[in-house]
């Protein structure tokens, strides 16, 4: 009956490890520390009057 299992250990464990391979991976090209939240998530740094200005500064000029 133990051999049923070791099948499911060793599939979580390859997964752990594949896990672990790709956090290294993504680790080696942006740097060791991602924020888990985006700007807009965490409230941003564009707000009130100031956002409004900014986007509208942003429409490109054919929408004119």
């Amino acid at each position: 009956m133990s051999s049923e299992h070791e099948p499911a250990t060793t599939d979580a464990a390859e997964a752990l490890r594949r896990k672990a391979a790709e956090a290294a991976r993504v680790a080696r090209i942006f740097g060791e520390v991602l924020p888990e939240t985006t700007g807009d998530e965490r409230g941003g740094d564009i707000r009130g009057a100031e956002g409004d200005e900014w986007l509208r500064s942003q429409v490109p000029p054919h929408h004119g």
